[in-house]
């Protein structure tokens, strides 16, 4: 018993001091990211009638590109310090005609997209149209059926000489 003093005596004296110190939990658990990292100035740099290539130059490649549902793409980001999960960002992209049409998610919206005019041609090439001829003209003329006949059958009996 007379020894038994002296062992409480140093528990009850040094507990106390372990609880000052810092020792790191056991096992040691790293700091997890997943998914893809968007910012919110690579979403600012989203306008309306981008091309999906343009859409990927800017936020990267998505983290899921569903078979079933072809127009949009997700852009999901997590980070886990010590496994649990602290940060949880998702951001959706929808095309329509293969264009960006509107995104959804948890960032800001861009001033591109609030807009009251649709910008959905904003990236498209110049076109110019070419009325086509008037084929109503064509249909009364008679065509020079002789002359193309003609024509064919010199070109083909001299690409049989030339090939013999």
């Amino acid at each position: 018993m007379h020894a038994f003093f002296p062992r409480l005596l140093f528990l009850l004296l040094f507990l106390p001091l372990t609880h000052c110190t810092y020792l790191p939990s056991l096992p040691y658990k790293i700091d997890i990211q997943q998914g893809n990292v968007v910012t919110d100035e690579m979403v600012a740099k989203l306008k309306p009638g981008m091309t999906r290539s343009q859409v990927r130059f800017t936020l990267g490649t998505p983290l899921v590109m569903d078979i079933f549902h072809a127009d949009r793409w997700d852009y999901i980001y997590r980070t886990a310090p010590g496994g649990r999960v602290a940060e949880e960002k998702k951001l959706t992209v929808f095309f329509q005609d293969d264009r960006l049409s509107h995104i959804q998610g948890d960032f800001p919206q861009p001033s591109a997209f609030s807009e009251s005019e649709p910008a959905q041609n904003i990236f498209a090439p110049e076109q110019t149209f070419i009325p086509a001829p008037d084929t109503d003209s064509n249909m009364n003329e008679e065509p020079d059926k002789k002359g193309t006949i003609d024509f064919l059958k010199e070109n083909q009996t001299n690409f049989y000489k030339d090939n013999q």
